[in-house]
């Protein structure tokens, strides 16, 4: 039998009278959480709020920290040190998980957000740090990241730090050869078409190949799908993605 893959997204994005994402309506579709932290978006009342509706629909959270780029939406590459980022990340994941004790949950998984995702998925020893963080913050939080053509890499760092990995694909992004996302300009990158999103999603979760930006076949093995909460197409098709999903269960 299939494995089902979980159903994710990025939520708690808004910022003071600043709102993003549409998170009452995608939560009770979805089966992780992945909270912002302050860094991108977010502010305490927001990432309160947030938590208190995953609790509220038994979705399990996640911390999604990032570079401290809140202009940028944390979409900018930064020249942070390796200290620094694994400091960024402690910091990050703490307050959540300090908010989520006050609701009687805990923080379950660490996920990246934006260029410091990317950027950890290029740069091996960013990704050694952003591991080291999640190891000595709590080593039983998985860290999801980016399931690529050959994850090897990854599990051999993951491996130094006894951590175990949720590899993650993408149901409203294009990719190149390799398995890494293409960058938000490049046209096309980003699904805007419903059923393109549903379609995609449904051939991840078969393990099917996709056809990646240069043509050629590229087969990804992911234990989660992503669904982004500030595009409106997909949150359009997350009931439509979340039944198809439960008929693989």
């Amino acid at each position: 039998m299939m494995k089902k893959p979980l159903l994710n997204c990025d939520m708690g994005e808004s910022f003071g009278a600043w709102n993003m994402g549409l998170d009452e309506q995608v939560m009770p579709f979805v089966d992780c959480a992945n909270i912002a932290c302050g860094f991108h978006a977010s502010d305490p009342v927001v990432m309160r709020r947030t938590v208190d509706l995953a609790r509220q629909h038994d979705v399990r959270i996640g911390a999604h920290p990032s570079y401290p780029d809140l202009a940028g939406f944390g979409r900018r590459s930064m020249d942070c040190t390796l200290q620094e980022v694994e400091n960024m990340l402690l910091y990050q994941i703490g307050a959540l998980d300090g908010i989520c004790a006050a609701e009687g949950v805990r923080v379950s998984y660490v996920k990246p957000h934006g260029a410091l995702y990317n950027d950890m998925m290029r740069r091996p020893e960013l990704l050694r740090a952003v591991m080291q963080a999640v190891s000595r913050y709590d080593p039983s939080l998985p860290l999801m990241l980016l399931a690529r053509r050959d994850n090897s890499e990854a599990l051999a760092i993951a491996d130094e730090f006894g951590l175990s990995l949720m590899f993650e694909a993408f149901a409203d992004r294009a990719y190149d050869p390799q398995g890494y996302l293409l960058g938000r300009a490049v046209p096309g990158a980003v699904h805007h078409d419903a059923d393109l999103i549903l379609t995609q999603a449904l051939t991840l979760a078969r393990a099917e190949p996709l056809t990646a930006s240069d043509g050629s076949e590229l087969r990804l093995h992911a234990d989660t799908l992503c669904v982004h909460g500030d595009n409106p197409e997909s949150v359009a098709v997350v009931r439509q993605i979340a039944s198809a999903l439960a008929e693989l269960a």
